[in-house]
């Protein structure tokens, strides 16, 4: 067109063609754009689903050793981050390169001695930022993890804020979690730094390009060498080569960023999940039968099980006894002995270090654990409620169950006053963590959600731990009804729960040390003996 113009020739023509493709290019833009964010939020998506996947079906003993906070800054702000790096990073580093290789044709197709000019120039810049933006993953992935360390002292002081408040922590817990802001701002600032010194590189490596190009080809135009149309539109290539050359440092440094936020994701993407090696069964199978009360094989048993911490502290030393089904049988002793371990242990929550525990006389790792589990119904003791409603945490472990179920349970458990006192009902919120729940009625709801499920054998830790006399007299009926067609396996500290169980487990440092009825124990057992008197059931 410049050529057009000075020969006095039409423009009309050219006019039409560069709208067009101007027009063209808007539209493609936005179409880029929105398929660029479209495709970011796709992969954000996929990744937050594996990883939340991952993150439910870890060992138990996984969640032991790291902290809550800092996985769910994996699943927020690392995952974030995959998203820049999509958009800014890989697809926009192959959208650069492609018109960055158009604009290098078109110019040498002008002048090859301007193109090498421009190629010199840029280079020592490119090479520059490249070199600075290796360091950026590394500093990237240090500050997403003091981002991590800050999100778990948050998560740590919210999940105890009442307890906090009333020690008079607060100021102290704000300064411990400052402190961690302040790490993670350090880290940050660190990656900005390099990252601020990488854009002069490339702009510095942009203005030489085009200084010398001015330079060379101010003298070939006076040489006769080249035209001023043809000057004037290496320039224009030049432009045109600046933008994407910006957008491809730029995005390298967002993808090294999006790179170190990665690692992070698959650190625990790369973790063994809890696995099943037998192959699932239907739950109502032979394998998974239940005998008979009375009969000659017990439901449960632990045969000489030991275990150990990872540091191989002992915790529970040839433990032996059974639970026949239908029975009662209670676990009791001093606090540490490892009662609170054996309900885990007959969960799979850990892998035993030693011994054998049977269903039905069947070694459980040779069982299918997801079915094994759902003939066991388990209460924590700390009576873990969800947020949500009542009838949220009710259908938990038993989607299925109808109006008249849920009612009958929470009559079980004497819960109906506090369905009744909502005009809501059973779509009553519970707050987070139950917190709008008193810790008795806490600690009947994950009764009752047990209770639902309708288990072979029902594990209870510490059941009327938050109970009055009341309510314990209530529960204790429960049990007993409950007893009649499933086992219970109850650790207990407060005796007067389990006086009348079928059978009493003394745990003591580990291992057992007696088993039998109340009477029994009184006669032959000192430490059972001793938990009577200071309870006075003597």
């Amino acid at each position: 067109m410049i050529s057009a113009v000075g020969a006095g020739r039409p423009v009309v023509s050219g006019v039409v063609l560069l709208v067009v493709v101007l027009v063209a290019a808007s539209v493609l833009g936005a179409g880029q754009q929105y398929l660029l964010q479209r495709t970011a939020e796709g992969v954000v998506l996929g990744t937050r689903r594996r990883l939340v996947d991952r993150l439910l079906r870890l060992p138990v003993a996984e969640y032991d050793r790291r902290r809550t906070g800092d996985l769910m800054s994996r699943v927020g702000s690392d995952t974030t981050l995959l998203r820049a790096a999509v958009t800014s990073g890989v697809v926009e580093i192959v959208g650069s390169a492609v018109v960055g290789v158009g604009a290098l044709v078109a110019m040498a197709l002008v002048d090859v001695w301007l193109l090498l000019v421009t190629v010199a120039a840029v280079s020592v810049g490119v090479t520059t930022a490249v070199l600075a933006s290796r360091r950026v993953r590394t500093l990237s992935r240090e500050a997403q993890e003091q981002v991590g360390a800050m999100s778990a002292a948050v998560e740590r002081a919210l999940s105890a804020v009442r307890t906090i408040r009333a020690s008079g922590a607060t100021a102290r817990e704000v300064a411990t979690v400052g402190v961690s802001a302040e790490r993670a701002f350090t880290a940050g600032i660190r990656v900005a730094r390099l990252e601020a010194l990488v854009a002069p590189a490339g702009s510095i490596a942009v203005q030489g390009a085009f200084l010398a190009v001015l330079g060379l080809g101010g003298y070939r135009v006076a040489t006769g060498s080249i035209a001023v149309a043809d000057l004037i539109a290496f320039i224009l290539y030049l432009f045109l080569l600046v933008m994407p050359l910006g957008q491809l440092i730029g995005s390298y440094t967002q993808l090294q960023t999006g790179l170190g936020a990665l690692a992070r994701v698959q650190e625990v993407l790369a973790l063994d999940p809890e696995r099943d090696d037998v192959p699932e069964r239907p739950a109502g199978g032979a394998v998974l039968r239940v005998p008979a009360a009375g009969g000659p094989v017990p439901l449960l048993e632990l045969d000489g099980v030991d275990f150990a911490y990872p540091d191989g502290t002992p915790v529970l030393r040839g433990v032996s006894f059974s639970v026949p089904a239908g029975s009662r049988t209670a676990l009791v002793g001093p606090s540490g002995a490892g009662k609170s371990t054996v309900l885990a242990l007959v969960e799979g929550f850990y892998p035993l270090s030693g011994g054998v525990v049977r269903w039905a006389g069947t070694d459980v790792r040779e069982l299918p654990r997801a079915a094994l589990r759902a003939r066991i119904g388990y209460v924590e003791q700390e009576s873990p409620v969800l947020a949500g409603t009542l009838r949220d945490n009710l259908l938990l472990a038993a989607p299925d169950s109808t109006e008249d179920r849920l009612w009958a349970v929470l009559a079980e458990v004497g819960l109906t006053a506090v369905v009744q006192r909502s005009a809501r009902g059973l779509d009553v919120a519970v707050g987070d963590d139950g917190v709008l729940l008193s810790g008795g009625e806490r600690q009947r709801l994950a009764i009752a959600r047990s209770l639902l499920a309708r288990p072979a054998l029902l594990l209870l830790d510490e059941p009327t731990a938050s109970l009055d006399a009341r309510n314990e007299g209530l529960l204790r009926r429960t049990l007993a009804a409950a007893a009649a067609d499933r086992a219970l396996l109850v650790v207990a500290h407060r005796l007067s729960t389990v006086l009348d169980s079928d059978q009493i487990v003394v745990l003591d440092g580990g291992a057992v040390t007696a088993v039998g009825t109340h009477a029994e124990l009184l006669d032959s057992n000192p430490l059972y003996r001793e938990l009577a008197e200071a309870q006075l059931l003597t």
